[in-house]
């Protein structure tokens, strides 16, 4: 018996005592659940205004033209008030990544009202980036409060990504992997599995069970057998979710830059921005396109669906969110892809509602370099019959969208292909930097 204890003694340096194990996985069951709490209830909150203000835009429709109003007022207070608070998702991630910047608590009330302004008013924006940066405030707040070291103020910044994720979709596996995946491109970090899960698994409860929030749920229909054909056409559909990734991705970021050079006053741009929306939706001849796209994503497993809807929905949301509005770009993202699988249905001569599922999930993963959390969120939310076919369109979509993402501060932890060794350790942003200065470096390094 001493000579185990001696053991124990000796290996604790490298394997870590018995009693410190227990004392970490009660620590962070504890930290993880607090976050759990407050993101879920965020996110009931959200959840709750968000349907509240989109029947009022839907009940009174003149709402759409005080949208440069709500916009212009929304970039104000955070020009006046916001601090850092601008850089949205950006900044949680830096923060996780070593940054020296605080998350501010007002970040949770001023992307809750932003975001609520932005569809009260119709522009085209989703809801992941309002739980995530929630999550990230209020998780920073709690860490403050317990004077935590700076490593484990990481590992509740993770876990503040992953309970508001899991929470405001109602998808607690994809929540605690997104909150793992979406840091780093090909690196996953398996610290913080437990923390992360606690904090996804306690929010969705909070959310759905104290609060009494539902999610919504898509049936994908029927699973078509596993033949060379199939998976040839699953093939092609995927290609084409990674393209619209990208495409979303880069428009997003151009129409940013191209804002800025315009008006260098933040104020008025998100004035300008809503005029253009406004201008966008009599051109187009249709209100489709604005808040979330939640009756597109419907549409797409129930009917057909204008066959260029995906498109529309893109150009709506990279407009709205490049002028700056608030609002995440998951949702949107959500509806391009159902609405792509659903118009390429009657392409390929697969089941609209299969396509629009793989869709729903494969432009989302190529935008946010997560194919691990795409495809548990696929599980979740479709079953998992279509398990392999979901599994190659997450795939295939994160090698075709490449080195781009709708996340400038994501690191390239592992690159996507071999050849690009050099890549490792910069961000996305950095990476474009690089490209706007040289052409093509990921070209030039090949040569």
């Amino acid at each position: 018996m001493e000579n185990v204890e001696e053991q124990n003694a000796n290996d604790g340096g490298r394997f870590g005592r018995p009693m410190a194990r227990w004392y970490a996985l009660i620590k962070w069951i504890i930290l993880g659940s607090g976050v759990g709490m407050l993101t879920g209830t965020a996110s009931a909150l959200f959840l709750v205004s968000l349907d509240y203000v989109t029947g009022l835009r839907m009940e009174h429709t003149w709402l759409l033209f005080l949208l440069p109003v709500g916009g212009a007022i929304v970039s104000y207070v955070y020009a006046a008030y916001g601090k850092n608070s601008a850089k949205g998702n950006n900044l949680i991630l830096e923060q996780i990544h070593g940054g020296g910047e605080t998350i501010p608590l007002r970040m949770a009330p001023l992307v809750l009202f932003g975001t609520l302004m932005t569809h009260l008013f119709g522009g085209s924006a989703g809801r992941e980036g309002t739980a995530v940066q929630m999550g990230g405030s209020l998780s920073e707040w709690l860490g403050k409060l317990l004077r935590v070291n700076a490593a484990d103020r990481r590992l509740l910044l993770i876990c503040g990504i992953s309970g508001g994720f899991g929470s405001i979709f109602g998808t607690p596996l994809a929540g605690t992997v997104f909150g793992l995946e979406v840091l780093a491109i090909g690196v996953i970090s398996h610290e913080a599995l437990v923390p992360a899960f606690v904090a996804s698994f306690v929010g969705n409860l909070v959310t759905t069970k104290l609060w009494g929030v539902a999610h919504l749920h898509y049936d994908a229909g029927a699973v078509p057998g596993l033949t060379a054909a199939v998976l040839g056409k699953v093939m092609i559909a995927s290609v084409l979710f990674g393209l619209a990734s990208v495409a979303f991705s880069e428009l997003t970021h151009a129409l940013k830059r191209g804002y800025a050079r315009v008006f260098a006053n933040p104020v008025l741009r998100s004035a300008a921005g809503g005029v253009v929306v406004i201008g966008l939706v009599y051109a187009v001849g249709t209100r489709d396109y604005l808040g979330l796209g939640i009756p597109l994503i419907q549409q797409s497993f129930e009917q057909d669906v204008a066959p260029l809807a995906f498109l529309w929905k893109l150009v709506f949301t990279s407009l709205t969110l490049g002028a700056g509005f608030q609002g995440g770009e998951v949702t949107p993202l959500f509806a391009i892809g159902a609405t792509l699988g659903n118009a390429l249905s009657s392409i390929l001569g697969l089941y609209g509602p299969f396509l629009a599922a793989l869709g729903f999930i494969a432009v989302f993963c190529g935008a946010t370099n997560t194919p691990i959390a795409c495809f548990l969120m696929g599980i979740e939310l479709f079953g998992s019959g279509g398990a392999i076919y979901m599994f190659m369109a997450c795939l295939v979509s994160y090698v075709v969208s490449g080195h781009t993402g709708i996340y400038t501060s994501q690191l390239i932890g592992t690159p996507k292909y071999s050849g690009a060794p050099a890549l490792k350790g910069s961000t996305l942003a950095a990476l474009k930097q690089l490209k706007a200065a040289r052409g093509n470096p990921e070209k030039a390094r090949h040569k």
